[in-house]
């Protein structure tokens, strides 16, 4: 038996090694033509800022062109599939968020792509924080005079969203169920009408990414109640954490990453993981990211294959739960 193995190590061991070497090879000279990297969204929103922010600096470290492609539609599922059935040799990237790596996978019955096994990670890149805001003239100014209010009031407090199964009802089906109470959702297309119905009072309150509701706050036409991250947010220092206000640990954002298509040699993943890190220590963007209430999160491929483990369980458990679905 033993010389039968030995034979086929034999056999099969130089074209091992040639595999690894043209894997290294092909490292060494990628990229050797442009990079697209795959916006999941429409221009103009935070992913697409985010997108055209760092591709120029992506480009000057690569030595190429990378090249923002906006690929919108499909709750981001267009984008995904494009870039899930790339060729995997890191000529093509997706860039996109919690929804395509965390959320649709249980919020739809069916995907034409699998978010774990259809990508190779490159690494985390930025998170956005969220905060509990209410219209001006609600009558609470505290997460434990809100959860009061909602247990005196049930099924009577609305809260909107950008749709169903998006981060901003995600998160608030989370801290309804730490908080037990009882809120009616408000689906819109999109943030922005939410945030009209929220000023105007037609909704009372809604979870809302830093950036968007920043300048309501300080017009004085929406109140933030709390941060849903585990530090305050330099934005507004003096508002507290939910974690701080009665509910230890509670944590939730939206958050943006990088991948590649399956398969793709891991050497040219390090490049672009080290890359993408470079870029994300720039101070320009550093700056650019904490004005639009962003925090840049560099690190490693495996530990935003992590990260995105225990966001799958954590969104797939509120989605099963709360009987969440994409209509």
């Amino acid at each position: 038996m033993w010389s039968k193995l030995f034979r086929v190590v034999g056999l099969w061991g130089p074209l091992f090694l040639t595999l690894s070497l043209t894997s290294l090879v092909n490292a060494q000279t990628y990229p050797d033509k442009p990079v697209k990297l795959i916006v999941s969204l429409a221009p103009g929103g935070g992913v697409d800022y985010f997108g055209r922010l760092i591709a120029p600096k992506l480009s000057e470290i690569l030595g190429q062109t990378v090249v923002v492609e906006n690929r919108p539609g499909g709750a981001t599922n267009i984008a995904a599939d494009f870039v899930a059935h790339a060729a995997p040799d890191g000529h093509t990237l997706l860039l996109s968020s919690v929804t395509t790596y965390a959320i649709n996978s249980s919020l739809f019955k069916t995907l034409s792509y699998d978010p774990v096994k259809d990508f190779s990670p490159i690494g985390l890149a930025a998170t956005f924080q969220f905060l509990l805001v209410c219209n001006a003239d609600f009558p609470v100014d505290s997460v434990a005079k809100f959860v009061s209010y909602a247990k005196a009031n049930p099924k009577k407090v609305s809260f909107g969203s950008s749709g169903p199964g998006s981060p901003h009802q995600l998160t608030m089906e989370l801290f309804a169920k730490r908080a037990n109470i009882d809120l009616v959702h408000v689906p819109y297309k999109g943030a922005g009408p939410a945030v009209l119905d929220l000023i105007s009072g037609q909704i009372p309150v809604m979870f809302l990414d830093v950036a968007t509701a920043l300048p309501h706050i300080k017009s004085g036409r929406i109140r933030a109640l709390a941060s849903a991250s585990l530090k305050r947010t330099e934005l507004l220092p003096a508002t507290p954490t939910i974690s701080e206000s009665g509910f230890p640990n509670f944590e939730a954002s939206s958050w943006l990453g990088i991948v590649a298509p399956a398969k793709t040699p891991q050497p040219i993943i390090q490049k672009l993981n080290g890359a993408l890190n470079r870029v994300l220590a720039d101070p320009e963007v550093v700056s650019r990211l904490s004005g639009a209430g962003a925090e840049p999160t560099s690190g490693t491929p495996q530990a935003f294959a992590l990260y995105q483990a225990l966001e799958l369980q954590k969104w797939g458990e509120i989605i099963k739960s709360s009987n969440i679905t994409p209509d």
